[in-house]
């Protein structure tokens, strides 16, 4: 087991929508003073992500969702809500323990707003020796206190010079303190201090006292006045008893006693709907049983009978079955056929070719995630430039007559939407000779399969494919440019109104196609669509549709301009390039294209560096200790190495895989690194004193980075996704027996069709016995994870009774089994 546990990897993703909040209180508790309210996304203290403002309300609308992979152990999601004024100003907050985050998945849900003081605003652990002594003089008890480390305190204006104040507390109201030394820069300190405690019950003032309570109060050091970071409290009575005992452990700091995280105060809410998943990921080999049902899926006859069609109708939300099942055929170069053979069977289906794909079937999710995948670059050398002109002039562009106060201003910002709104066209329709390979050979597929289907619709080699590139691909980058990584600045509640009007018009774009009058279901933007339904228009739209489709490899692409992979803002230590130069940190405008890394002191100013990727030999994360601070990484080049630091621990993972990413290819890359940093004449990691001194450590293995997949966790997620799901799969199982008993004729059941009811029927019980097998490996694992993790552990530190968790844990492991699970298959 002890073999297994070291290959298992624990791969975890939230993502979460911020809605809406409701009765917020006003400015100075005058609920006629309205305020500008912005939500913080937070892992612990940590702000991973902000919303953009709203203005003049106490009811804010956002509907904003963000994603992302989470790079370390939390104790609490946290999302903060905010006031805009001369200083932001906290409002209130929401905190969900990480034990409870399942409670909510999926559901949209509405959490109270909490008020927020700085004695709530903990995070962290201590590690405590506690031990009561012998002492050669009677009547005398000695209590030693070695206070080890602290892990992950909060940061105080950015930084933390804590120490600690250890006190005493004897049941005659007698306290005695002790002070730590203060450790410098750091919110990991290692203390490794030892204080020591007498009882003297011959004193005749402390004859009736006895030890009652230890407290250790963890302090930041700042000017004027000590910020509080949290307490431990241990009662001492109970441990006293333990003759020669020592209570050696971890501890969560907890606020001051008497404040509470459920400290009712406001009475708002905020309305989240969080998907958070936890996937255990094992070697690739125990997933050869599903993996290959899913490959071989494009040769099942009848299609309905494959695992990928399958598992569409089992799980009941297609996004959560389409995005594994993508990621996975496109590692293995599979998913043109299976998305050829779905789409035939779907268009097989469609009387009204106007309803092709118009729906969320597995074949259009499918699609979007491709999409998604394949023209991500695509999309944003496309779309950048024009929304970054949007974003830069901020142009007022509302049309809606109920939302402008003069009506004299519509004309003018009627022109300004045409203006952006042309540019966006213009973008799009002469982008097609750039428009991914995958895409095309995707595109021009459906378009053969639709014609095929209605060979006297003229049009339906047109429409299949604009439903898909303008209503699913750039209409909802332009609504949501932030989701689509095209701009990762805050929008203000105009420019997202702009970005609404012009997605409004892209999506109108796909109607062009049918020379039919588009649909206009708000009257104010019927001038909008007259604008663009002009026979030049048309004949560009079907232009740009027609080479995209017309053939899986366009003769001509400009595939030597640099493409915008990530950009934004790091702080960078200065790499000594002159013999006297100060090695200090200064933030820097990073820029990460396919030919270079670049960096200026501001956005859109000249590169004061330019890294060519074949200078880059590894990117690897740098050692805490190095420099005291957190999130930082290393960009390792021929002559010297660049150390950056991201805003949290989200970014500094999105630049290092990214990064990682697009120079693995390197031929040069080099095979060990130096984890710590080369300080004061030595490295940290390793200290070796040659500055030029080989790497110490193994650089980390890439994952598959054509597309940015881990196949195995990919087939994790599924098969949590079947054991999740086990009784529709065992309920679509039991209807096939019915069916092929009594009639043994197709099998038509609430969502789906079966075709073949004893094909499928085969097909569900191997997906079942995959999954089971599965099942016991995790289960395996788990409970001897559970059992070796120590009450009391860093892993498990004491606090927030999580010991009922860990002895939920094991309780439900050791009774549960999989007997439930299991049923002969039918002799067929």
């Amino acid at each position: 087991m002890a073999d297994v546990k070291r290959n298992v990897r624990v791969e975890e993703r939230l993502r979460i929508k911020i809605g809406e909040a409701k009765n917020l209180p006003g400015r100075n508790q005058n609920a006629a003073n309205l305020r500008d309210i912005f939500c913080v996304l937070s892992l612990d203290q940590e702000e991973i992500f902000r919303t953009s403002t709203i203005e003049k309300t106490l009811n804010p609308f956002f509907g904003e969702e963000f994603q992302f992979s989470v790079p370390r152990r939390f104790r609490y999601l946290s999302v903060y809500v905010y006031d805009r004024d001369k200083t932001d100003k906290v409002v209130g907050k929401v905190a969900i323990k990480r034990e409870d985050l399942q409670t909510y998945h999926n559901k949209d849900h509405w959490f109270p707003i909490r008020p927020v003081n700085p004695n709530t605003e903990v995070q962290g652990k201590a590690h405590l020796e506690v031990k009561f002594e012998e002492t050669v003089d009677a009547g005398v008890e000695r209590l030693s206190v070695r206070l080890s480390e602290c892990s992950d305190l909060t940061l105080s204006n950015g930084c933390c010079d804590p120490f600690a104040t250890i006190a005493v507390h004897f049941t005659n109201g007698r306290m005695e303190t002790r002070r730590t030394k203060v450790r410098k820069k750091t919110n990991c300190p290692v203390f490794d201090e030892t204080l020591t405690f007498e009882l003297n019950t011959n004193d005749p003032r402390h004859s009736m006292a006895e030890w009652a309570e230890l407290v250790v109060t963890l302090y930041h050091d700042a000017p004027g006045n000590n910020v509080f970071l949290g307490e431990v409290r241990v009662a001492l009575s109970g441990l006293q008893a333990q003759t020669h005992a020592t209570n050696n452990a971890w501890y969560f700091l907890q606020p001051h006693k008497g404040v509470s995280y459920l400290d009712e105060g406001l009475q708002s809410s905020l309305r989240l709907k969080i998907y958070y998943t936890v996937d255990h990921v094992f070697p690739s080999h125990k997933y050869n049983d599903l993996r290959r049902m899913i490959l071989q899926s494009h040769t099942v006859q009848p299609v309905t009978s494959s695992a990928c069609y399958l598992l569409g109708e089992i799980i009941p939300c297609k996004v959560d079955a389409a995005q594994p099942l993508v990621r996975i055929l496109l590692h293995h170069g599979q998913i043109v056929p299976i998305m050829r053979t779905l789409a035939k069977w779907e268009i097989s289906k469609v009387t009204d070719a106007n309803t092709i794909f118009r729906g969320n079937t597995l074949v259009s999710k499918m699609m979007d995630e491709v999409m998604r995948l394949a023209g991500l670059h695509y999309l944003h050398d496309t779309l950048r430039p024009a929304l970054d002109q949007v974003f830069a002039e901020k142009k007022p562009c509302e049309i809606d007559p109920t939302r402008v106060k003069d009506p004299a201003v519509i004309q003018t910002n009627m022109e300004n939407l045409k203006e952006y709104v042309q540019r966006i066209f213009q973008a799009i329709t002469s982008s097609a000779l750039r428009c991914p390979t995958l895409m095309c050979q995707m595109f021009h597929d459906l378009r053969q399969l639709a014609t095929s289907h209605f060979p006297d619709n003229k049009e339906v080699r047109y429409s299949v494919v604009s439903g898909f590139i303008f209503l699913r691909f750039f209409a909802p980058a332009i609504l949501g440019p932030r989701l689509f990584d095209l701009t990762t600045e805050q929008i203000d509640s105009q420019t997202n109104r702009t970005l609404t009007l012009i997605s409004k018009t892209i999506q109108s774009l796909c109607n062009l196609v049918s020379a039919r009058t588009p649909r206009c279901n708000e009257e104010y933007m019927t001038c909008m669509y007259q604008t663009f339904y002009t026979d030049t228009h048309i004949t560009a739209v079907r232009q740009f549709l027609e080479i995209i489709s017309a053939t899986s490899n366009p003769t001509q692409r400009n595939l030597d301009s640099a493409v915008v992979l990530k950009e934004g803002m790091l702080t960078k230590r200065a790499q000594g390039r002159k013999r006297f130069g100060r090695k200090n940190f200064k933030a820097r405008y990073f820029r990460l294209t396919t030919q270079d890394l670049t960096y200026s002191k501001h956005k859109g100013k000249e590169p004061l560096c330019n890294i060519p990727l074949s200078d880059i030999l590894a990117v690897e994360r740098v050692q805490e200790e190095s420099f005291k601070k957190n999130n930082m990484f290393q960009i390792v080049q021929p002559q010297r190495v660049l150390y950056l630091q991201a805003s949290n621990c989200v970014e500094e993972k999105e630049w290092v895989d990214v990064l990682a990413k697009i120079c693995r290819t390197n031929e040069h890359r080099l095979d060990k690194y130096h984890p710590g940093a080369y300080v004061s004449g030595h490295w940290i990691c390793c200290k070796a004193v040659s500055e030029t001194a080989d790497g110490c450590t193994q650089v980390s293995s890439s994952l598959d980075l054509q597309m940015n997949v881990d196949t195995e966790t990919e087939l994790a997620r599924l098969h949590s996704l079947i054991i999740t799901h086990m009784d529709r799969l065992e309920r679509v199982m039991q209807d096939c027996e019915c069916q092929a008993v009594y009639t043994g004729d197709i099998c038509f059941l609430p969502r789906s069709v079966i075709e073949d009811v004893q094909s499928s029927f085969k097909t569900l019980t191997a997906l079942r016995e995959a999954a089971i097998v599965l099942e016991q490996e995790h289960r395996a694992y788990l409970r001897a994870l559970a059992r070796e993790t120590k009450y009391g552990s860093k892993q498990a530190p004491i606090g927030d009774d999580n010991y009922l968790l860990l002895a939920g844990r094991m309780s439900c492991l050791d009774n549960s089994g999989l007997s439930s699970l299991r049923r002969p298959p039918l002799p067929w």
